[in-house]
C-alpha cells in the first residue's frame, strides 16, 4: 500500500465512521456477489433460463435478467427476492460464522472502530477481489 490512494485510504480508515461504512460497504458487496453467482451457477446447472425463474417467482423478466446481469445495477438486491429465487432453484439461504481473519477484519472494528494493520489489509483485499471480477 505505497501509492497516494493507499495511503489516502489508510488515513480515511483511522476515522471510525469511514472504516464502518467501508466495511459494512465491502462485505456488502462481496456478499451478494458471492450469493448472486451461486444463484446462477445453480440456474445454470438447473438448465433454466432467466425468464423461467421468472416465472417461477412471480416477477417480470426483466427483474430476473436485471438481477443476474454483469455490472449489475441493482447491487442491493432484497432478502426476499434472493431467497424466493433460491428456492426456486432449490436452495436455501443460509448465515454462517465469518472464518476468524474476518471476524477480526469485519466484526471487531464495526464494534470499536479501530482496525489493525491487518484488518485492513484484508478489508482492502476483500474489496479488490470484487472489484477485480467486475467488468470494466
Amino acid at each position: 500500500m505505497t501509492s497516494l490512494f493507499w495511503k489516502d485510504l489508510a488515513t480515511d480508515l483511522e476515522d471510525p465512521e469511514f472504516l464502518r461504512e467501508y466495511i459494512r460497504e465491502s462485505v456488502r458487496i462481496a456478499t451478494v456477489d458471492a450469493i448472486m453467482n451461486a444463484l446462477d451457477r445453480a440456474r445454470l446447472a438447473e438448465n433454466l433460463s432467466k425468464a423461467e425463474v421468472a416465472r417461477a417467482i412471480g416477477a417480470e423478466p426483466a427483474v430476473v435478467r436485471r438481477l443476474f446481469a454483469a455490472g449489475n445495477t441493482n447491487p442491493n438486491p432484497t432478502l426476499g427476492t434472493l431467497v424466493d429465487v433460491a428456492a426456486a432453484l432449490g436452495l436455501r439461504i443460509k448465515v454462517e460464522p465469518l472464518p476468524d481473519e474476518e471476524r477480526e477484519a469485519v466484526t471487531d472494528p464495526l464494534r470499536n472502530g479501530t482496525a489493525s494493520q491487518a484488518a485492513i489489509e484484508r478489508l482492502v483485499t476483500l474489496r479488490s477481489q470484487y472489484e477485480s471480477t467486475q467488468p470494466a
